[in-house]
């Protein structure tokens, strides 16, 4: 079967969103990473420096509210605008020089958050309205490879230009991509489906997203299973210490190279991801990729380098599939209206329970051996693929089906 990223490339909207994607995220995940070593440097504390990753996290939380903001507005001024924004809010670290100034640090990054669940929602709704549904799984899957590729570059970029030369042109870089990502979101042409006044009120409205999603009952599905999957990569994630430590006899430095197997398997992931779901369905891809991604999980219990580098491709392989899974069917089966309500809310469900996981296996990881919490949760992601597995004949709700079969030149420009 022919790969769909040829035909993504050759849209206009489809490749300027890429554009923007690769952009922004070279410069977002040189930050992430700095933001930590950043606050480590001033401060010397670890807890304030795993603060600035809450920070970001944290907004996850409000996302429903976010969404149902961001379903308001015309959505080419909210991506243009939360990124001049964003560019703007990180000229405010070039006032952090010491220990005394890392709370102006943490509210940046507690701004980025805000930003990037915004800028989720809006994406989703541009391109619902701007990419032809068609197109919308491999441009998701290539969405993914960008954002692992940049993952994978930016830090060590970030971490040399920060070592040259501070947080404050690492803050700068970013900015400077931010801006060129705005203009070229700025370029995109669609038409968005007019929103229609929310007269009952932000609670209401905001509910909206949340009640159709739980009518939808293959979406639903998918995005419970993406939340249980994040909560079982939550605890694989918070022993990987230990099976650096314990199981392989090396530094923690080398963690790097294991997350560097998992980027490698999802790069891999988001570019087959189209061809994938036209042969399996959006359900059988995510299915296909619990499976893997449990078995994954299970191999990094095992103490022999191979082994666990093999499961490291197979974690970064198989836990994006139930996201790109969920994240396409919800753009191709959900009304333009409900866009950023719905998908918010998703992003909510898939990814909370990852902080919960890490804090839980902290705790396990005093009395349990890290090989029985990993075959425990590769259990458990079995467990979650016969969830997902099981939602066959499964109905979507008839105003979802309406909004399927909408002519799409009618939104495309």
């Amino acid at each position: 079967m022919a790969w769909g990223g040829v035909k993504v490339l050759r849209d206009r909207n489809a490749g300027l969103y890429l554009g923007g994607v690769l952009v922004s995220g070279f410069g977002s995940s040189a930050m992430a990473l700095v933001a930590g070593v950043w606050a480590k440097s001033l401060t010397g504390s670890d807890s304030v420096a795993a603060l600035m990753g809450l920070g970001v996290f944290a907004p996850t939380l409000i996302g429903p509210l976010l969404g149902s903001v961001v379903d308001r507005l015309p959505v080419r001024r909210v991506l243009v605008g939360i990124n001049l924004v964003l560019a703007v809010v990180l000229t405010a670290t070039l006032a952090v020089h010491s220990s005394a100034q890392i709370w102006i640090l943490f509210t940046v990054m507690l701004v980025y958050g805000v930003g990037f669940v915004s800028l989720d929602a809006a994406e989703s709704t541009a391109l619902t309205a701007g990419v032809a549904p068609a197109l919308l799984g491999d441009l998701n899957g290539m969405r993914l490879s960008a954002a692992e590729g940049m993952k994978l570059l930016a830090p060590l970029a970030g971490a040399g230009l920060f070592a040259w030369a501070g947080g404050h042109a690492v803050a700068l870089l970013d900015a400077a991509t931010f801006v060129l990502a705005a203009g070229v979101f700025a370029l995109m042409r669609f038409e968005q489906t007019p929103a229609a006044p929310a007269a009952a009120g932000w609670l209401r409205h905001t509910a909206e997203g949340a009640r159709y999603l739980w009518a939808h009952r293959p979406l639903r599905r998918l995005v419970v299973s993406g939340g249980l999957a994040m909560l079982v990569s939550g605890v694989s994630g918070g022993a990987i210490y230990a099976v650096v430590d314990h199981g392989l006899g090396r530094s923690p430095a080398f963690v790097g190279v294991l997350y560097a197997a998992q980027g490698v398997g999802s790069i891999v992931v988001g570019l087959l991801a189209g061809t994938v779901i036209r042969r399996l369905g959006n359900r059988g891809f995510a299915v296909l990729g619990l499976v893997l991604f449990a078995v994954g999980v299970g191999l990094r219990a095992l103490t022999w380098l191979p082994m666990v580098l093999a499961g490291g491709v197979l974690v970064g392989f198989g836990l994006p599939a139930v996201h790109i899974a969920a994240l396409t069917t919800l753009q191709r089966e959900t009304p333009a209206r409900l866009i950023g309500r719905v998908s918010a809310t998703a992003a909510t469900i898939m990814f909370a329970p990852t902080a919960v996981a890490i804090l839980g296996v902290a705790g396990l990881l005093a009395v349990v051996d890290y090989r029985f919490i990993l075959l425990g949760a590769a259990a458990l992601g079995i467990a979650v693929a016969g969830y997902c597995a099981a939602g066959r004949g499964e109905r979507a709700p008839e105003e979802s089906t309406r909004a399927e079969t909408e002519d799409a030149d009618s939104r495309h420009v």
